[in-house]
């Protein structure tokens, strides 16, 4: 099938479109043939403890849109009473990409979006997660751009720790 552009579009197996070109560590497409970060699989089924691991190792190397690919995954398998949670992950590591590419207003967005949803699981949280430890964290973050911009964060600022 041809894209807008003129050219032909990606598609997996099942012939739904794809994005195949390669990806930096902020997830933006690189020209084709660019050396890119290593790609999360689509169907990528690690089981919460694994993608949480995943997800720290990914958020601690500065890499938090495949941090997001990782805990959407899990968000899209987890059973309903944890979904909340899983998505508030997700978002974090979304509002952190914004962050990162240099949009403040996409990020302090995303990171109050992310502490409600985590916020919403404070009292049960499974699998270890700091959702308390977490929400603060967000929010203290959120705050702190709203205040002062982007400048001057650094990479230990916009890592958070999924884990107590």
């Amino acid at each position: 099938m041809t894209s807008a552009g003129g050219g032909e579009r990606d598609r997996d197996a099942a012939g739904r479109p794809r994005n195949a070109r390669p990806r930096d560590e902020l997830g933006r497409p690189l020209p084709r043939g660019a050396a890119g970060v290593e790609a999360i699989p689509d169907d990528l089924a690690l089981p919460p403890d694994e993608a949480l691991a995943e997800a720290q190792r990914l958020l601690d190397a500065g890499r938090a849109f495949q941090a997001h690919e990782v805990l959407e995954s899990a968000w899209k398998a987890a059973p309903e009473a944890e979904r909340e949670l899983w998505r508030g992950l997700a978002q974090l590591a979304v509002g952190l990409t914004h962050a990162r590419r240099g949009n403040a207003v996409g990020g302090m967005e995303l990171l109050r979006r992310a502490a409600d949803r985590v916020e919403s699981c404070a009292s049960d949280a499974p699998h270890g997660v700091d959702a308390a430890g977490l929400t603060a964290w967000a929010r203290t973050l959120t705050a702190r751009i709203e205040q002062n911009g982007l400048g001057g964060l650094t990479l230990d600022d916009l890592t958070p720790q999924l884990r107590a």
